[in-house]
């Protein structure tokens, strides 16, 4: 019998999982958080790198996204699944992304509430808090490092 707390973090194409990306991000800030559906969705989902969380039925359970330009955003994991280290998967995902695209650093703006989780991650906080959809965030920054690729052995 498998795990049912086991899932499977892969990149997602927008055009392909459309409808899997948005139906977290829909549950998550839409329904839950109440954010404006005009406000969720907008020209950089196209142009993003995303990544998709999903069950052992194939079930869409989390995703989040980069930027071109290094921002990490739309982080959103289905409530129950919280706490099972899906959030830390998609973000480990990405950064690993950001690092294999060469960028200096990533950035995001955080949740206040989630600010914690992120640091675990390395990332620093910047500036005030900020209102954003009616939501408390703060911006955050990670720089990484351009020769560390973290599933390297060391053997070149």
């Amino acid at each position: 019998m498998k795990d049912a707390s086991a899932f499977e973090i892969r990149s997602a194409d927008w055009a392909a999982d459309r409808d899997l990306l948005e139906a977290v991000r829909r549950a998550v800030f839409v329904v839950e958080q109440a954010v404006p559906e005009a406000l969720e969705w907008d020209q950089f989902d196209a142009v993003s790198r995303h990544a998709l969380a999903v069950a052992p039925d194939g079930a869409a359970i989390g995703t989040a996204r980069l930027l071109p330009d290094g921002h990490i955003g739309r982080v959103a994991v289905l409530a129950p699944w919280r706490g099972r280290g899906v959030g830390g998967a998609l973000l480990q995902h990405l950064l690993d992304a950001a690092r294999r695209a060469g960028l200096p650093e990533v950035k995001l703006n955080a949740q206040v509430r989630a600010l914690g989780f992120y640091r675990r991650f390395g990332f620093v906080a910047e500036g005030e808090v900020f209102d954003d959809a009616g939501i408390e965030h703060k911006a955050m920054r990670l720089k990484l490092a351009a020769d560390i690729d973290p599933h390297r052995n060391g053997d070149a």
